[in-house]
């Protein structure tokens, strides 16, 4: 009798942690996060919106009118991002809340090791939305909204990003954005003849203190930018190679040297 009461309490904790965020009909994004001294400071909340759109969610900020729509605030989720405190890291975590304040769910550690603070922000903040992709939320038509337990924090580490790009995250069905490099030509002066790649994804241009950086759909971080006094042209760095980008004949290029031969890559940049 025993064994078949815990198998049932196993079963229905079970049940209801698959289920729970499944049970909200969109997520509600504070203006303004604990350590934050401004809103949208370091542009987190946009970067809150863009990754909980993309993991299927209705996202609304709190300044957003949307009570016609919702007239049951217990209806939705509320996210917070967090800090804990790291020596020489950055480290973030998403977490999601009932109305009553209780947790429903908790992210696993986005760290960074970037030295400034807008990039840092950024780059953690993105790889902890890792484990929200893995969630795969689809609201589920629930109509009751009276307050559950609070969920345990899931495990899913993720690795520590380099300085270079974000560690790849697994994001249901979404292609990976990738930039690839066609070895370019020589001439008879030793100066190589540009040639252009197949652009074979859409790039998304997070600002920066020191520009951009370039992210593809996982969210991943594929290249920085780095201001000049030209508004069309940026020195950019992808993982060791540097480089240039510049807009020509409105589409974006990324040229750089591999020896003495001139490599142009085509880049379809969303600023």
């Amino acid at each position: 009798m025993k064994t078949r009461i815990l198998f049932l309490m196993l079963f229905v904790a079970s049940y209801s942690f698959s289920q729970t965020v499944n049970d909200y009909k969109a997520v509600v994004i504070p203006m303004k996060y604990d350590f934050q001294k401004e809103e949208n400071q370091y542009r987190l909340q946009t970067i809150t919106k863009m990754n909980l759109q993309k993991a299927g969610f209705q996202a609304f900020y709190s300044n957003e009118p949307i009570l016609g729509q919702f007239p049951d605030r217990c209806s939705l989720l509320y996210v917070d991002v967090l800090k804990e405190s790291g020596f020489l890291t950055t480290k973030l975590y998403v977490v999601f809340k009932d109305c009553f304040g209780l947790v429903i769910f908790k992210s696993a550690l986005g760290t960074s090791r970037e030295k400034e603070y807008g990039p840092a922000y950024s780059e953690s903040l993105n790889l902890a939305f890792g484990t929200v992709y893995e969630l795969k939320y689809q609201y589920n038509g629930n109509t009751n909204f009276g307050p559950k337990s609070s969920i345990a924090p899931q495990s899913m580490p993720i690795p520590l990003a380099s300085t270079a790009a974000v560690p790849a995250v697994a994001v249901p069905v979404v292609p990976t954005a990738a930039v690839v490099a066609v070895p370019a030509v020589s001439t008879s002066n030793n100066v190589a003849k540009a040639s252009e790649s197949k652009s074979v994804g859409l790039l998304y241009a997070q600002p920066t203190s020191y520009g951009y950086q370039l992210i593809d759909s996982e969210p991943k971080v594929v290249m920085k930018v780095y201001k000049t006094s030209n508004p069309n042209s940026y020195m950019a760095k992808k993982g060791d190679v540097q480089g240039t980008l510049f807009s020509k004949d409105n589409q974006w290029f990324f040229e750089y040297y591999q020896g003495d031969n001139l490599v142009s890559e085509k880049i379809e940049v969303k600023f």
